[in-house]
């Protein structure tokens, strides 16, 4: 095989494994870190600067501000944040992007098997699930520094090839073709991290002094602006589809890098000047990846400290280059939380699960509420728009589902994370039972007013009296799973009885009637179906309330982002 092979191979290989390792650390990081990444996403509700520190650790332990970005866009999207939020969230994830081009500086060659073989060992001996993702996290921590000495050592021979060196001497002489090359690498790459590991490991490298980096600080730095105007792709493709303020969010996180290269690409030679003194000392080649490092971790603070007290501006340019659409918002049946770019996300994905449940419970609540009064003015209009609300929330259903499944078969979840998924969806089937039901009681109460046979105003009255308890005690059920607050359960074990002993009192006054002639005799298997259904819905009410005692809740999921 010769040279040239040998190099492409080497590179792509050593890529591959870097990227390898670090979306695996991602996700393990993830599941060892749930409960803090969701403590974490509660902060992004507050003040820019909190929404700053989010975003900065958000992406320090996502290790992706391309992750970070594509949440922020699922929630902005969702309604979850504003647009001035995400922004402040952004400018965070462009400063804990950094870390991981900090991570890589350090030297530890040496150890990379050592690490590798310790992640091994806890993640496949210890049965424990919290340590196993620590094990994997190390394990993958590992991977990531395999390829990146893969990388460093394939590249070596590029080091004293004349037709390289006299490449890399136009880029370094040519800034705009430095952030040119940066851009097109992160293009295809898809990761920043990546491109900037490939640039610091071809840094180190030495030039035919074998002193001075065959690329040098000057030469670096347009390839690092060009890095981080390459990463807004991610962004960009990750708004496809979504609103106009999920689309400004992406547009700002352009804005960002685009404004940040045109003011440094003026002063790379003070910049690196600065870069070298804030650094430490020592032959260029042995200290260039820690200023590369250094030189992307200033970049992102300083552009962050500039655009934190102009996000207005931010939001003021992004509407202004995506306007508002004239005419009025239409509703939509279609999920509004659900983001399928967020699915290998977990803490964030479950979020938007609960959230689009929450938005079923309470078409469904509308839907108990309409099914009552439909009962007393028999009107055959809002019984059919009930009919095409629970069609809406059978929907939903299916897609909230789809959308767990997706979860539960990429692997993602922690087991507490699945234990409580799987009360959720527990929940969902009874909040959507209840919907079906409603709609069968509008179907009886529909067919008999074709047939032109009238229940009494006494059987209405009672059928009524059963669904205001109905009522009662759906609003009840949810309050506790919202809340996590089981303080309730006793009053609901209460409407249940009281529900049970009606329906009991129901039929027999039924019966009374038909002896007396007030009701018709064809309508007591109409009228014994609405019965057996609002007995349905008591139980699936009962179920709710069940599931919220064994701690099964909402907050678990939405945490402080709910509270807005």
């Amino acid at each position: 095989m010769n040279q040239t092979l040998e190099i492409l191979f080497g590179l792509f290989g050593g890529l591959a494994i870097f990227i390898f390792g670090m979306n695996m650390m991602s996700e393990c990081l993830q599941k060892a870190a749930g409960e803090k990444m969701k403590a974490i996403l509660g902060v992004l509700t507050r003040n820019p600067v909190m929404g700053v520190l989010a975003g900065a650790l958000a992406t320090a332990v996502l290790q992706s501000s391309s992750a970070t970005t594509v949440m922020v866009i699922g929630f902005v999207s969702a309604g979850l944040m504003t647009l001035p939020q995400g922004i402040s969230v952004i400018l965070g994830a462009n400063i804990g992007t950094t870390i991981t081009a900090q991570i890589i500086a350090f030297k530890i060659s040496d150890y990379i098997y050592l690490i590798i073989f310790l992640g091994f060992l806890l993640s496949f001996i210890v049965k424990s699930e919290k340590v196993k993702n620590i094990g994997q996290t190390i394990f993958a921590f590992g991977l990531l520094f395999l390829g990146i000495e893969t990388m460093g050592d394939v590249m070596k021979p590029l080091a004293s090839s004349p037709i390289f060196i006299d490449m890399i001497e136009r880029v370094s002489d040519i800034p705009v073709l430095g952030v040119a090359v940066g851009t097109l690498m992160t293009l295809v790459v898809q990761s920043s991290s990546a491109t900037i590991a490939v640039l610091q490991n071809f840094a180190t490298q030495a030039g035919p002094d074998g002193v001075t980096s065959v690329l040098g600080l000057a030469g670096a730095i347009p390839i690092l602006l060009g890095d981080n105007i390459g990463t807004t792709i991610t962004a960009v493709l990750a708004s496809i589809g979504q609103s106009k303020n999920a689309k400004r969010t992406a547009v700002a996180h352009c804005v960002f890098n685009i404004t940040g290269c045109f003011l440094f690409i003026w002063f790379i030679g003070p910049f690196a000047n600065f870069i070298t003194w804030l650094s430490p000392k020592g032959p260029e080649v042995e200290v260039i990846s820690r200023q590369i490092a250094n030189a992307h971790t200033t970049f992102n603070v300083v552009m962050t400290l500039i655009w934190l007290p102009l996000i207005w501006l931010m939001v003021k340019i992004v509407m202004r280059l995506i306007p508002d659409g004239k005419g009025q918002k239409v509703e939509t049946k279609e999920p509004v939380f659900l983001d399928e770019k967020m699915v290998n996300q977990p803490a964030a994905a479950l979020q938007m699960v609960a959230r689009e449940t929450l938005r079923c419970s309470d078409i469904v609540g509308k839907m108990v509420k309409e099914i009552k009064a439909a009962v007393k003015k028999r009107d055959k209009k809002m019984l059919d728009r009930i009919k095409e609300e629970s069609e809406t929330v059978h929907y939903l259903q299916g897609k909230i589902m789809e959308y767990l499944t997706n979860m539960f078969s990429s692997g993602v979840l922690t087991e507490e994370q699945a234990t409580q998924t799987a009360g959720l969806m527990y929940v969902l089937s009874d909040i959507e039972r209840i919907g079906s039901l409603c709609t069968e009681v509008g179907a009886n109460l529909t067919e008999n007013l074709d047939q032109k046979y009238e229940y009494s105003e006494e059987a209405l009255e009672d059928v009524s009296e059963s669904l205001n308890m109905i009522e009662e005690i759906y609003e009840k059920a949810l309050q506790l799973i919202k809340t996590g607050n089981v303080s309730d359960v006793q009053k609901i074990m209460e409407k249940k009885e009281k529900i049970q002993n009606l329906d009991l009192q129901m039929r027999k006054s039924h019966m009374i009637r038909v002896s007396e002639g007030k009701c018709k005799a064809e309508l007591t298997s109409s009228f014994a179906k609405i019965l057996h259904d609002i007995d349905r819905m008591k139980n699936s009410c009962t179920n709710i309330a069940d599931i919220a005692i064994q701690k099964v809740n909402v907050p678990y999921f939405i945490g402080d982002l709910g509270k807005k």
